[in-house]
């Protein structure tokens, strides 16, 4: 089945999103080539019209009927190419919001290292442009291009019917078009590759600016981020100018020499109807049909670029949707015991190693540390006991059952996590702190505040709980945002509490408020603790120092003391940054 995916062109690719939508887009492509057919039928009237000069028909009604015919026929045309838009339009955003919807869910599904990995921007960028870039190809390449590609054929057909000569002359322009089509293709892929690249170049420096103007502003950067971000915007504009300059004389003489039938069929018609193997009749029938064909063949190659960047735009959507995700049962059996315990944990990440070998038991209702050096890999052991990875090899058992056979919702309500950077979402006070459990009512949400220390201040702010927190929380301060983390976390009411450096960047008075919060949240749970601060976890009943993605030392902080490792060392130089603070 994977292999299939490889190997699926982008045009099936995408005609398999439309899942139920399919018959509407049947409809739509009948209503486009019945739009099209009456777009086409007047040239068939000219015909009847310009015979009846020919035969010296002087009746006036006979035209004007004619006439009046061909307005009915165009007001069809205009009237069915709606139908056949607005039918696949509406089904196109259905599917677009359809696959949006996919993606998000799919991140949720993905390790969050396969996310981090890429850029705010470049997400952003597939999840909003390209996606919305399926649009043409559903609304218009799938119901315009079928149908224009399919009347020209049939009037080619009809005029092979009337004499297969004029049918080759009728032809005779496409080579020439083709050939320059095919050379304007030749480079596509290299230069809207570029494109792509800029663009999230482009999309990257524009985030950053904004996230970090404060910085910006404050060390005087204004000017050189500014000039890289008029580099990345000039790269930008010019990988699209660049590529139009390439394909703009081929692209200029695949238009001019594709509809041009008229350089052909003149000449060779005329030479049959002067030697007499082509009646007058038949070579203006021949002339009026091939002038009708022009419109719908510019028509489809008005839709190259589309072609050149389908790849692309989709196999970008592709790498979300078809990227290996955590595979966790939809059903299974919850354990009742909540102890955890790692065997022989390894866990690379973009090939590269960092756990090697993490054996650790943590009994239920334990406190339990994580300290060690930075980049020793304390957080990556915290977030694979989350379950926001998957262990590389070995295993994290939870009331010894393998955490990988625990449906995911069902672990997650086992788990709290508090990070140094847990994130707000833009809505009120309130409703992030719901975020912990759903269901809770407001007097909940409330007593959660109260736990943690965070409802006097509430209700301080503006509209109190109501109040917007601004994109990241950015409207409250540091040590707010974490108080509120803090009451989300303890609203959860979960039975294993994990704390990534939760107070790490917050000041002394914000540090007291949360530990007596943390307290209160962890009575009688399983508490595991990432601390920069070895002051805070000297009362835990067992601390693993981790260095180089293994453990160095484990025992409490009277064994390590003793042991005069790794700890001792740390120990020492926190006393003295502490004594000298």
């Amino acid at each position: 089945m994977q292999k299939m995916k490889k190997t699926q062109s982008p045009m099936a690719w995408v005609l398999g999103q439309t899942g139920d939508h399919g018959g509407q887009y049947i409809l739509s492509v009948a209503l486009a080539i019945i739009g099209v057919a009456f777009s086409l039928a007047p040239y068939f009237v000219v015909i009847g019209v310009v015979q009846g000069l020919m035969d010296g028909v002087k009746d006036f009604p006979f035209y004007l009927s004619r006439c009046l015919i061909m307005a009915a026929l165009w007001l069809g045309r205009v009237l069915f190419h709606a139908l056949s838009t607005t039918t696949s339009h509406k089904a196109t955003f259905a599917v677009l919001g359809e696959i949006r919807k996919r993606c998000m869910e799919k991140l949720t599904r993905l390790p969050l290292g396969t996310v981090l990995e890429q850029s705010s921007g470049a997400l952003k960028n597939t999840l909003i442009e390209r996606i919305d870039s399926i649009e043409t190809t559903l609304a218009h390449i799938v119901p315009e291009f079928t149908a224009n590609l399919l009347i020209p054929i049939i009037i080619l057909i009809y005029i092979f019917t009337v004499d297969w000569r004029m049918g080759l002359a009728s032809l005779a322009t496409v080579p020439l078009g083709m050939f320059c089509y095919v050379f304007m293709m030749a480079g596509s892929a290299k230069f809207y590759q570029r494109t792509v690249t800029a663009t999230k170049a482009l999309n990257d420096t524009a985030v950053e600016y904004i996230g970090g103007i404060q910085v910006i502003k404050v060390f005087g950067k204004t000017k050189s981020s500014y000039e890289r971000f008029v580099h990345d915007a000039y790269e930008a504009a010019h990988s699209f100018i660049d590529w139009m300059r390439a394909s703009i004389i081929p692209f200029t003489f695949a238009m001019v020499l594709m509809p041009a039938t008229m350089v052909s069929v003149l000449p060779i018609g005329g030479l049959l109807v002067k030697n007499g193997s082509l009646s007058a009749q038949d070579f203006v029938t021949v002339i009026i049909l091939s002038v009708g064909v022009i419109t719908p063949i510019i028509t489809m190659m008005s839709y190259s670029d589309d072609f050149r960047t389908m790849g692309t735009i989709f196999g970008e959507v592709r790498a979300i949707l078809d990227a290996p995700e955590m595979i966790r049962p939809e059903e299974g059996e919850v354990p009742e015991r909540n102890d955890l315990e790692l065997k022989d944990v390894r866990f690379a990440y973009q090939e590269k190693e960092v756990l090697h070998g993490v054996n650790m038991a943590i009994p239920e209702g334990s406190f339990v540390a994580l300290v060690g050096p930075s980049g020793s890999g304390k957080s990556t052991i915290a977030r694979l006991i989350a379950s926001l990875w998957d262990v590389t090899s070995g295993s994290i058992s939870l009331g010894g059952t393998d955490i990988r056979q625990i449906p995911q919702e069902a672990y997650a309500d086992k788990i709290a996590f508090v990070s140094q950077d847990n994130y707000l979402f833009n809505m009120s006070v309130r409703e992030n702190i719901r975020i912990g459990r759903p269901s809770a009512t407001d007097a909940e949400v409330e007593e959660a505040a109260r736990q943690s220390g965070c409802h006097d201040f509430i209700l301080g702010l503006e509209k109190g709980y109501d109040t917007m927190v601004g994109s990241s929380g950015g409207h409250l301060s540091g040590g707010e945002r974490q108080r509120i983390s803090v009451a989300r976390a303890m609203l959860k009411a979960a039975p294993i509490v994990i704390l990534d450096e939760a107070t790490a960047y917050t000041d002394p008075e914000n540090e007291a408020v949360i530990q007596r919060s943390v307290s209160k949240l962890t009575e009688g749970k399983t508490l595991i603790v990432i601390a920069h601060r070895l002051s805070t976890v000297m009362d835990a009943d067992k601390i693993y120092v981790i260095k180089d993605g293994q453990i160095d030392e484990a025992g409490t902080h009277k064994e390590l003391l003793g042991r005069h490792g790794l700890y001792e060392k740390m120990w020492n130089a926190h006393m003295e940054v502490k004594d000298n603070g």
